[in-house]
């Protein structure tokens, strides 16, 4: 999603020009995820508060935002700071483990874009490292977190590679999830799934399944349905 301007209602970023890193996986999330009914949400592993402040936007909610890496936390304060949502989005440094452990809030809403490489050689940077491998949030920890933190009515939302669902299907029923939305997200009309979204709950309801094309005519030529889910945070959409 190179050279893309990304936009809130108050101030525009460009993707590599400014803290805010725009990456796919965390736009898909942020604009999927069920929010309007939410009055208290959490953002775990915020990285620099793209996912929160999509949350801000769509929603009433204040909004939790947790991250372990000091550097990320930073660039996310100053991105909130610069919204007018500032006072709705609390970035707090800490692990989820030690967070969840402390807090006895109960949240309408908790969103995860994990870490999910998994015995795989580490990124050349400590923060991306973290950001990408599960050294520090084991699948396990993050939905006994979820279990604690989530409100009896709440969603909790994630996005993962496919090569990872299973596990994670098996883990979240462990805990007592049950899946109630999945988006299987593909690069391209003749290309499998790479990543999917799931909505857990711990009401058990009849799955609903949908598929999300990102480029349908080419080489960043998106697809109505992605345009549409995402148009109102892309300037050039």
């Amino acid at each position: 999603m190179a050279n893309n301007y990304f936009k809130f209602k108050q101030f525009t970023i460009i993707q590599n020009k400014a803290a805010m890193k725009v990456g796919t996986d965390g736009v898909l999330l942020g604009a999927w995820a069920s929010c309007s009914e939410a009055k208290l949400a959490l953002d775990i592993g915020c990285g620099t508060g793209l996912i929160a402040l999509m949350l801000a936007q769509r929603s009433n909610a204040n909004i939790d935002a947790i991250d372990i890496e000091e550097k990320a936390t930073v660039e996310a304060r100053i991105n909130a700071e610069a919204s007018i949502w500032t006072n709705r989005v609390n970035v707090i440094q800490t692990s989820i483990q030690d967070f969840s452990i402390k807090s006895n809030k109960k949240y309408d809403l908790i969103v995860s874009n994990p870490p999910f490489f998994e015995n795989s050689l580490k990124a050349e940077s400590s923060e991306r490292s973290t950001a990408r491998h599960t050294d520090t949030l084991a699948t396990s920890d993050l939905f006994l977190a979820a279990k604690k933190l989530l409100a009896a009515h709440g969603k909790f939302s994630v996005i993962i590679p496919v090569d990872n669902l299973e596990p994670y299907l098996e883990i979240s029923n462990s805990y007592g999830f049950f899946c109630k939305r999945m988006l299987w997200v593909k690069p391209t009309p003749t290309k499998l799934a790479k990543r999917v979204l799931i909505e857990f709950s711990f009401d058990k309801h009849e799955l609903r399944e949908d598929v999300l094309v990102l480029e349908k005519y080419g080489r960043h030529k998106y697809s109505e349905e992605y345009i549409e889910l995402t148009k109102e945070f892309y300037l050039n959409f």
